[in-house]
């Protein structure tokens, strides 16, 4: 499988513009090694989470998984970094990889070096270590409002969401004018196009947009 971790070579380049004192941010996408993938990176929920963002070979699929009904589930948008917590007093991240090429999960971490460069280094049952160095094609992501979202939603007490009430109210009245008018009441007309999307903004140039909010890692958050 294409997103396999491989020791070794170091990918030239990265993100112009960025300032030492981004060194120790992890976020933001990432190319590994190969060229064949970009991993987003980004804090979800007091963790670092890493998440296919692009592949020069689009169209992957999770084929190695031995969980058969994952086996046709898209790479991009798959979680790659899992539930990454920091450690004390250095600037470094440990948790999970998830290696496509055998479909399992492998102890690792993740570790800035320098503004443009991120070392992950995994190993099987605390031996057999090996790593490589991806190099930065995106700049930093801000916090996810998710992860406000999180901390602030109250507990669920069984009726829906106000919101969500107003949206259905706001139907009601819609499906009501289009009923005895014979003319559905305009909405809001659609944003003009701004161009390609930010990192962690979904949209047509990015179809992954804030992998805090994809089912697969918000899902394990809570």
């Amino acid at each position: 499988m294409r997103l396999a971790l491989y020791t070794g070579l170091i990918l030239a380049g990265g993100y112009a513009g960025l300032t030492t004192a981004l060194a120790a941010d992890p976020t933001g996408d990432w190319r590994v090694a190969d060229g064949v993938a970009n991993i987003r990176v980004a804090q979800c929920y007091g963790s670092m989470w890493g998440a296919v963002s692009w592949e020069k070979q689009p169209g992957g699929r999770d084929e190695n998984n031995p969980d058969v009904s994952k086996k046709n589930r898209p790479t991009l948008g798959m979680a790659t970094l899992i539930d990454m917590k920091k450690k004390p007093g250095v600037d470094q991240w440990e948790g999970q990889v998830y290696n496509a090429k055998d479909g399992q999960l492998y102890s690792a971490t993740i570790t800035p070096a320098g503004p443009d460069q991120l070392e992950i280094k995994g190993c099987v049952m605390g031996f057999l270590c090996g790593g490589e160095t991806w190099a930065r094609v995106g700049p930093p992501i801000p916090s996810s409002p998710a992860n406000a979202m999180a901390k602030g939603a109250p507990k669920s007490s069984g009726t829906a969401p106000k919101p969500q009430a107003a949206q259905g109210a706001q139907a009601t009245a819609q499906a009501t004018a289009q009923g005895t008018s014979g003319a559905t009441t305009p909405g809001p007309a659609a944003p003009k196009s701004a161009g390609a999307a930010k990192p962690g903004q979904k949209g047509a140039a990015d179809p992954v947009g804030d992998i805090c909010l994809l089912p697969e890692i918000a899902g394990f958050a809570h």
